[in-house]
């Protein structure tokens, strides 16, 4: 009975440390990852807008106290913030293309975001993860059988599992975790990524799997600089790159967007990487 017992202490303590201390992922990189968080725990709390983000959490926008974004080239962006929230702005001749690219580059993360809507047009817009996939937003708001380019989707990937949109100039938010789709030192995906998605307190996708790109007008592919072009080797490389907030000529309006690195792979991007 004296063995059984400190046998199953043996066991607890071990289930214990291998929640709270570092673990090896299957490409080999040691990840510190405090607490495992799987997709299963993931249940933002959406009933607030404006609330305080976490505080591991790293804020992109705020009210424009805090700005971590540049334009494509990697200059400053100009989007202009109106009752403190950045506002899509297509520019003279930028082909509905201004994005705007995180300074914070990233793996794994949660990602936070607020928008609204203009009164007129179809108010598309998106979050870019990493530049390859697309979080859909886009006027949607009482569609039967929303597909995978309406609100909620994961444009060429997944429509979603519900409509959640709300109307036209009203306060909207997505929460998603994402995980990046794992590369061998060929380029080539050995492991799929997956994007968990919430948004205005539903479920609208569900560890979807994503692997290479689709969209022929991601920011890679259609109007890239050269700024972009080596942000796009680098995150073929690493699997690491930042959140674009996507330009498509109407005036959506974004605030208190945040991303809470699930590893240690979060670093501020400069061009001499």
């Amino acid at each position: 009975m004296r063995l059984l017992f400190w046998l199953l202490i043996a066991i607890s303590l071990a289930c214990l440390l291998m929640k709270e201390t570092s673990l090896l992922a299957e490409d080999g990189e040691l990840q510190v990852t405090g607490m495992a968080e799987s997709e299963a725990d993931f249940r933002p709390d959406q009933s607030q807008f404006l609330a305080e983000p976490p505080k591991d959490a790293i804020v992109l926008f705020d009210d424009g106290t805090t700005i971590e974004f540049v334009n494509k080239r990697g200059d400053s962006i100009d989007w202009p913030v109106k009752e403190g929230a950045l506002e899509s702005s297509g520019g003279s001749g930028k082909k509905r293309s201004n994005h705007i690219v995180s300074n914070w580059h990233f793996r794994d993360a949660d990602i936070h975001a607020e928008f609204m809507l203009p009164d007129k047009s179809p108010g598309n817009s998106g979050l870019y993860i990493h530049g390859n996939y697309e979080i859909q937003i886009i006027h949607s708001f009482g569609k039967e059988s929303p597909g995978n380019d309406d609100m909620g989707a994961v444009y060429g990937f997944s429509k979603p599992l519900v409509n959640a949109a709300r109307d036209r100039g009203s306060w909207q938010v997505y929460d998603i975790r994402y995980r990046a789709p794992r590369r061998d030192e060929r380029g080539e995906i050995v492991k799929p990524g997956t994007i968990t998605a919430w948004l205005n307190g539903k479920m609208v996708q569900d560890a979807t799997e994503i692997g290479e790109p689709r969209s022929a007008y991601h920011p890679y592919r259609y109007g890239a600089t050269e700024y972009l072009k080596k942000i796009s080797a680098k995150q073929k490389a690493t699997m690491t790159g930042p959140l674009f907030l996507q330009d498509h000529g109407n005036p959506v309006r974004f605030r208190n967007v945040w991303i809470r690195p699930l590893d240690e792979h979060a670093h501020q991007y400069s061009v001499k990487e």
